[in-house]
C-alpha cells in the first residue's frame, strides 16, 4: 500500500506577517517510506503579508494555491487546508529547518533557496539497459470496461515461439513493474523470467500509467476482466506459445489469477506469490493485528482494536444496500468515538470529517467485495498446475494460514498439481528481512529474492518443457 501527499486546489488567502522579504522559491525533498517527492513553494510578497503556490513536480502538480502562508520572523508556515498539510519551520539563513504535517504522520523537511537532488536508492537488482533480450512496449483493449491497457511485452528473441506469464499487480494503484517504494519487483521478474526463455507481460492497472479506465471504482473482479483481455492479445501474437499462457500474480494478483483460470482452459499454469487464501474480511483483522504487533503496539491496544474492526467489518461482509452500510457505519462509529476527545482524532481532524474518511473507505466498492469475497470457493474450480509460494515473515498475507487454506480448497476440488512452499526470513514483497514489517520495505535494498526466482523460474520451466 501507498501512502502519498494529497494534492486538492483550496482558496489562497493571506495572513499579516512581519515585512521580511521571504519570497521565491523554497525547494525540498519530501521523504516518505523510501519514497522521495519534490516540493517546492513559491512565496510572494502581497499588501498584507505574503502569499504562495505548492509544487510537486513528480506528481505532475503545480500552482496549488497555499491557503495560509505567515511569517512571525524566524518561524514560518504553509497551510493547505482541505488536503489536511502544514509546513512549520524556522528561517536560517538560506533554509529553512522545518516539519511535512499531514493526515496525523509528521516528516522532517528542510527547504533550501538551492536546488536539491534527490537521494539516490541502492537498488542493484534492477537491470540496466540495453537489456539482452527484445523488449516492445504494447497496449490492448479490454472491451468490456472500453479502456485500454498499456503495458510492456518482453521476448527471449525477437523471433521465435515463447511460453508466456502475465503479471498481476497486488492491491492499490500500480504500473507495470509494480513499483513502489523505490522498488520494481515485476521489473525484476520479468527480467528474470525472460533471460530464462520465458516471455512476459506487465501492464499498468487501469488508469494509471498508460492505461486508461477508473481505477478507483473497480473492484478485483473488473481487474480480472483485464486479465482476460491480455490473454487475448497475447492469442493475437505470433511469437506466443497459445498453449503455454501462465498467470503469476502477487498479494491481491493471487486472488484475481484464480478467478481468471477458473473460467477459462487458456491457462496452462498458476504462480501465487503471497496469494490470498482465506476470506478478506478475516485476513485484514489478521495483518491489523501482526503488523501492530510487529510494530510495538500494545496487545490491549491491538485487541479493542480487533475487537472494533470486527464488529464494522461485519457490517460490510452482511450489507446488500451501500447506502444503507454507509449510514449505519456513520451512526456506528459515532456511538464508538462518542467520548473520544477531539484532541484524540487523527491528524488533528474533526470528528465528523474523521468519519467521513473512514466511512468512504471501508465502504468502496474494491473494499466491500474484498471484504466479501473467500477465495476458496474459486480455487476449488481451479484444475490447471498451480505454485502457491509464501515468505515466513510475511505480515500482510500470513503464510501458514493462506498456504494451508489454498491447499485445501484445491485438494477438495481435486486438483492434485499442486506445490506450496514457505521461505523463512522473506516478507510480503520477498525480501531478506528482520521483523516483516511493512516499515523495512524500502530499507532493503533487495528488491526480490533470487532464491525465490529461481524457484518459480524453474518451476514454469517445468510446466512449460
Amino acid at each position: 500500500m501507498k501512502n502519498f501527499i494529497i494534492l486538492l486546489v483550496t482558496l489562497l488567502t493571506t495572513l499579516p506577517s512581519i515585512a521580511q522579504d521571504i519570497t521565491g522559491q523554497w525547494n525540498g525533498i519530501l521523504k516518505v517510506q523510501g519514497t522521495q517527492l519534490r516540493l517546492v513553494f513559491n512565496v510572494t510578497k502581497t499588501e498584507n503579508g505574503f502569499s504562495s503556490t505548492m509544487d510537486s513536480p513528480d506528481q505532475g502538480a503545480k500552482d496549488i494555491p497555499v491557503t495560509n502562508t505567515t511569517f512571525e520572523n524566524p518561524k514560518i508556515k504553509f497551510e493547505v487546508t482541505n488536503a489536511r498539510i502544514e509546513y512549520e519551520g524556522q528561517l536560517s539563513g538560506n533554509e529553512i529547518i522545518g516539519t511535512f504535517k499531514q493526515g496525523g504522520q509528521e516528516f522532517p523537511m528542510n527547504l533550501s533557496k538551492n536546488a536539491i537532488e534527490k537521494d539516490v536508492i541502492k537498488r542493484p537488482q534492477e537491470p540496466l539497459k540495453p537489456y539482452p533480450y527484445y523488449s516492445e512496449d504494447v497496449s490492448f483493449k479490454n472491451t468490456k470496461a472500453n479502456i485500454s491497457l498499456a503495458g510492456t511485452l518482453t521476448l527471449p528473441k525477437k523471433d521465435g515461439i515463447f511460453p508466456v506469464v502475465i503479471l498481476i499487480t497486488g492491491s492499490g494503484p500500480q504500473n507495470r513493474d509494480e513499483e513502489l517504494l523505490g522498488h520494481k519487483p515485476f521489473l525484476i521478474i520479468s527480467d528474470y523470467l525472460t533471460k530464462n526463455g520465458i516471455a512476459v507481460l506487465r501492464y499498468d492497472d487501469r488508469g494509471i500509467g498508460q492505461s486508461t479506465g477508473d481505477f478507483e471504482t473497480a473492484t478485483s473482479a473488473d481487474f480480472a476482466t483485464d486479465v482476460e483481455s491480455a490473454m487475448t492479445y497475447l492469442k493475437t501474437r505470433k511469437e506466443i506459445n497459445k498453449n503455454k499462457i501462465g498467470l503469476v500474480g502477487h498479494s491481491e494478483g493471487g486472488l484475481i489469477a484464480p478467478m481468471v483460470a477458473s473460467k477459462s482452459k487458456d491457462v496452462n499454469f498458476i504462480v501465487l506469490l503471497a496469494g490470498t487464501g482465506i476470506q478478506g474480511d478475516k485476513l485484514l483483522l489478521l495483518q491489523q493485528a501482526l503488523i501492530a504487533k510487529a510494530n510495538g503496539v500494545p496487545q490491549t491496544d491491538i485487541n479493542e482494536s480487533i475487537q472494533t474492526n470486527s464488529k464494522l467489518f461485519e457490517m460490510v461482509v452482511k450489507s446488500d444496500d451501500n447506502s444503507k452500510l454507509k449510514a449505519d457505519l456513520t451512526d456506528k462509529l459515532n456511538e464508538l468515538l462518542k467520548n473520544t476527545p477531539s484532541t484524540e482524532i487523527p491528524g488533528g481532524m474533526k470528528k465528523e470529517a474523521f468519519i467521513s474518511m473512514q466511512v468512504n473507505q471501508i465502504s468502496s466498492p474494491w473494499m466491500v467485495y474484498f471484504m466479501k469475497f473467500n477465495p476458496s470457493t474459486i480455487l476449488e474450480q481451479v484444475t490447471c498446475p498451480i505454485l502457491a509460494v509464501n515468505g515466513e515473515k510475511d505480515l500482510q498475507v500470513p503464510s501458514k494460514e493462506n498456504l494451508s487454506a489454498i491447499k485445501k480448497a484445491l485438494t477438495k476440488g481435486g486438483n492434485l498439481n499442486v506445490t506450496t512452499k514457505e521461505f523463512p526470513n522473506l516478507n510480503h514483497l520477498f525480501q531478506e528481512c528482520e521483523t516483516g514489517s511493512p516499515n523495512e520495505y524500502a530499507t532493503i535494498e533487495q528488491t526480490f529474492s533470487p532464491i525465490v526466482l529461481e524457484e518459480i523460474t524453474t518451476w514454469i520451466k517445468t510446466q512449460t518443457e
